[in-house]
């Protein structure tokens, strides 16, 4: 149950206000659920209190949002959270929850599909780990990206290719004949497991497991720095270096530790990496990320087309994933182009 639904607003506008609130406090604000409940509360005991509406008394919800965030969310909070408003603990989670909730839809329309049994042999369970701990390990980088750690993310990026090709070529040439047949609902079991043990496994541990120790080393502070402006801020790494470069500078000069000159790395990364860029390199990192995975469909696609299947209904549902992923990088490129070409066009006082 959402917010907005636990509070009886006088109106059905005063509602549309308070869901709008609501949800660029999240989405765009990164705002913790506690506090967008009490700002929200606030203002629905000034408008049961006045008489007047919401919009009259604070205005335009994004507008409303957007400056009470400014007023009420504080740097620490701020600087915990990734360009998509989440820690790294809250990554794993999500991806670990997500994984496990596709586990558990694939093994019922399987069930539904071909029966309560199936076979297992070892070319299948060999094929089936792999794809399991190299969504496992991919979701771990995209964690420790987020959390700073690229050296980290590297290591783990590294394990998961090595793990898809070994496990590819293992699961070629392994023997088909099957082994044992066991029920379907049993790897759904198995999905549900894996979901409902990331939703309890709590975020804060995750966050801390992730979080170096910086204490008494600059130079350990110092790339902390540098790996969140990189990983959770979507900087590139030429500018995050220079960023640190100049820290480096200063502290030679005045002789203070990095921890004393500019606090905690966590805020002095966020501080860095706010100001009007901070939408181009959002916009970036979305582009790249949605190419990436429009390529890497594309190529697990083409291996299906070697031996298609016109008459299954997996390979039509395969290959509308893959064309509308492919259009929407197409379409994600095109508008960058245009983009590009209206801020070439501009006048130069307009540019600056």
């Amino acid at each position: 149950m959402t917010t907005t639904e636990n509070l009886n607003w006088p109106c059905e506008d005063d509602e549309k206000w308070a869901a709008v609130v609501e949800l660029r406090l999240i989405l765009d604000q990164q705002a913790p659920v506690d506090l967008v409940h009490q700002i929200l509360a606030e203002a629905h005991d000034a408008v049961t209190e006045t008489g007047g509406t919401a919009r009259d008394l604070f205005g335009p919800p994004a507008e409303y949002a957007r400056s009470v965030a400014g007023e009420r969310i504080g740097e620490e909070c701020r600087a915990r959270v990734d360009t998509r408003g989440m820690t790294p603990g809250e990554r794993l989670t999500s991806s670990l929850a997500t994984l496990g909730a596709v586990g558990l839809l694939v093994a019922v329309l399987q069930w539904i599909r071909d029966g309560l049994w199936a076979q297992a042999s070892w070319s299948s369970i060999t094929g089936f780990a792999t794809v399991v701990l190299a969504a496992v390990l991919a979701a771990v980088v995209f964690a420790a990206w987020s959390a700073g750690r690229i050296v980290g993310a590297w290591a783990f990026g590294t394990v998961a290719v090595i793990t898809v090709v070994v496990g590819a070529a293992a699961a070629d040439v392994l023997p088909g004949e099957p082994l044992f047949s066991f029920p379907v609902p049993l790897l759904a079991a198995a999905g549900g497991a894996l979901t409902a043990a990331a939703v309890l496994l709590p975020d804060t541990t995750v966050d801390r497991w992730l979080t170096p120790r910086l204490q008494g080393s600059d130079e350990r502070w110092l790339s902390h720095v540098e790996g969140l402006l990189r990983g959770r801020h979507a900087m590139p790494a030429v500018e995050a270096r220079a960023h640190v470069q100049e820290a480096r500078h200063h502290l030679a000069a005045s002789g203070d530790s990095a921890e004393n000159a500019f606090g905690r790395a966590e805020v002095y990364a966020m501080r860095l990496a706010e100001g009007p860029r901070r939408e181009q390199r959002l916009a970036r990192r979305k582009l790249y990320g949605v190419t990436a995975l429009a390529l890497l469909l594309g190529l697990l696609f083409a291996d299906k087309l070697r031996d298609p299947d016109p008459s299954s209904l997996w390979f039509w549902f395969y290959a509308a994933v893959v064309a509308y992923w492919v259009w929407y990088a197409a379409r994600m490129w095109s508008r960058s182009s245009s983009a590009g070409d209206r801020k070439d066009r501009a006048p130069a006082s307009d540019r600056t």
